[in-house]
């Protein structure tokens, strides 16, 4: 299956703004492919205000978010790859979500036809009591 992130950052974003809030998404600089402006980087990370007042031809696909922004006067473009995207939330009350880690393996290809892992129930059924299933119209 494809990523779940790009999905649930899309359906956040959403709801920020049909809230009349500011979307900011928090970004890990370190990971590969994040273009922002070095100086606003801190510790790492950048914050980035992805209102449609803030941004021009902002864009979220299944890989990247990518704007055009100003920082300190300068119009900047800017990319971000999904999977440094750590968390999404609203400026004004904080609400929103840190984006949870896929799940490994879950982008795995159509070749792949290793059924997935099982894992043992965590307690037995009863004595004398099988599992059943009943027919019902």
């Amino acid at each position: 299956m494809s990523s779940h992130r790009p999905y649930l950052l899309r359906a956040l974003v959403e709801w920020i703004n049909d809230n009349g809030m500011t979307p900011h998404l928090m970004v890990d600089a370190g990971v590969p492919g994040v273009q922002v402006p070095a100086s606003a980087i801190k510790e790492e990370r950048v914050v980035l205000n992805i209102a449609e007042r803030a941004v021009m031809r902002l864009h979220i696909d299944n890989e990247t978010v990518s704007f055009t922004a100003r920082f300190s006067g300068t119009s900047f473009p800017v990319s971000v790859p999904i999977s440094a995207v750590l968390a999404v939330y609203a400026r004004e009350t904080g609400q929103g979500m840190a984006l949870p880690d896929d799940i490994p393996g879950a982008e795995s290809g159509p070749d792949d036809d290793a059924p997935p892992p099982s894992s043992p129930p965590d307690e037995p059924p009863p004595a004398g009591k099988r599992p059943h299933l009943r027919v019902v119209k």
